[in-house]
């Protein structure tokens, strides 16, 4: 698939949301002054959940551009894998192999610094790597710092560089959250951010009846659909697989990777 270079859109203007955020504090002080504390409290809390919610909104464009579909018409989707490597890299490439279908694997970077053999297989066999941070620290990622952030994307992006000889274009933000300081790094390293269309829960529910459930209510065409591997109920690898069918039944390609 050739990617045209608008899809690829490494954020501008990191810091652009500073000027919002501090227009939006000025027009609450001045309805406070005009109109008193009844309309300034709410207008106050307001203005503060309009720059805490898109944090963890994945599709929401406030922090970083974000890609969550791709324009085209035909029937074919982005597959995406995320959390590798893993014990379940090897099988899972067996299964792409199978069914002649293409995905890319957003990596963590000591993953696969731990993994070497496998980031190499996956690039030998076709497919594509993605920055998915150093450390995958889930429970923790929207609240990073700027160092922290720019240390989670920029060691990743070193050692996903360093293990396969070029450097990863896409960045996937930790459970899809991105606070204001996700963008700067993702700027100094040339990453755009990839969210998605569909997605079954899988990294949580091992039940891959439900999982196929919910990918197929939003397959579409230029569909960026999710998938991960490795989770703790070990079947991640037959919900790829069963994926895969799904895919094949109602007539769906994977397209190569993006550039």
């Amino acid at each position: 698939m050739t990617t045209p270079a608008t899809l690829h859109r490494v954020p501008r203007h990191p810091h652009a949301w500073l000027a919002w955020l501090l227009l939006s504090q000025l027009a609450v002080a001045l309805m406070w002054w005009r109109l008193g504390w009844t309309w300034g409290l709410p207008a106050l809390v307001l203005s503060h959940l309009a720059f805490v919610v898109p944090v963890f909104m994945p599709r929401a464009r406030l922090y970083a551009p974000v890609l969550d579909r791709l324009p085209v018409d035909e029937r074919a989707v982005w597959l995406t894998i995320d959390d590798g490597p893993s014990g379940d890299t090897a099988a899972i490439l067996a299964a792409l192999d199978r069914h002649r279908a293409r995905a890319t694997f957003f990596l963590v970077g000591e993953r696969a610094q731990a993994h070497p053999g496998l980031v190499g297989e996956i690039l030998r066999r076709g497919h594509g790597i993605g920055n998915h941070s150093q450390t995958h620290p889930a429970g923790r990622f929207w609240a990073l710092g700027p160092r922290a952030m720019a240390g989670q994307v920029g060691q990743a992006q070193q050692a996903l560089a360093r293990l396969a000889g070029a450097s990863p274009r896409w960045f996937r933000s930790v459970v899809g959250h991105t606070n204001p300081f996700v963008a700067a790094p993702l700027r100094a390293h040339g990453l755009a951010r990839v969210a998605w269309t569909a997605r079954g829960y899988d990294a949580v529910d091992g039940d891959p009846v439900r999982v196929l459930q919910r990918i197929g209510r939003d397959l579409a065409p230029g569909a960026i659909v999710l998938l991960h591997e490795g989770a703790a109920h070990g079947r991640s690898v037959e919900i790829v697989e069963a994926t895969l069918c799904l895919l094949e039944e109602r007539g769906y390609a994977t397209l190569e990777p993006p550039a």
